[in-house]
């Protein structure tokens, strides 16, 4: 037996084991960014996007179910029919609307998935308006441009660093937080692009680190 028909035995056995006991959930194709045509300002979840309904199991890292996942690791192990699945591809349980991505299907090991309960909004500020000396050189919010618009994705905090800007004992610093993007969302990003969720919090991307599990940000609290 070679390892293709090894992988096809694997994914039929998980997905007889997901039909029995998993939890049936909305797959979603999102757009392939890499054809003509195609915009990440499309919703990767929208009804043209589902593709079928598919029961799945979700398991910690390592498939111990001893102890629940905490909250701080949105990393998760889940068995289902990979035949059908592919990496950047969303899954919605049903039964609690909870999102999760595919981060990766790699040849004869578990499917891994990340858990994004947000959704995001990503701008790109507008650039100067006149060569040389201009008037203005901060950003102007309704000038920016959405490159990307409702993807989901898992937002941790990652503590803060440095001091505030005014530098006053009674300021707080700026938090940061630790952004992961599915591998499906594949655009070029800046560090001076902000970031918006569905709870109403910005902040600009400080730093960029794309594998083949998505893209993973470091992303600063805008503070006024």
């Amino acid at each position: 037996m070679n390892g293709l028909k090894l992988q096809d035995r694997l994914n039929i056995a998980a997905g007889r084991a997901a039909a029995r006991i998993g939890l049936p959930c909305n797959l979603y194709h999102p757009p392939d960014l890499r054809q003509p045509g195609t915009s990440a300002l499309d919703d990767p979840t929208g009804q043209e996007r589902f593709r079928l309904r598919i029961n799945a199991i979700f398991l910690p890292l390592g498939g111990k179910t001893r102890r629940p996942v905490p909250a701080t690791d949105p990393l998760w192990e889940v068995a289902i029919d990979a035949g059908y699945t592919q990496p950047g591809d969303i899954l919605i349980r049903r039964y609690d609307g909870e999102v999760f991505y595919i981060a990766a299907q790699q040849p004869l090991l578990p499917v891994l998935c990340v858990h994004a309960p947000r959704r995001v909004t990503i701008k790109r500020p507008a650039s100067a308006s006149v060569a040389g000396v201009n008037l203005y050189g901060g950003t102007v919010t309704a000038l920016d441009t959405v490159i990307a618009a409702h993807w989901p994705a898992s937002i941790l905090a990652a503590g803060s660093q440095g001091t505030g800007l005014a530098s006053i004992p009674a300021e707080l610093n700026p938090g940061m937080w630790q952004v992961l993007l599915p591998p499906s969302l594949r655009i070029g990003l800046f560090t001076t692009d902000t970031l918006t969720d569905d709870q109403g919090r910005s902040g600009v991307i400080a730093s960029i680190e794309t594998t083949e599990y998505g893209t993973r940000l470091t992303v600063q609290a805008a503070s006024t």
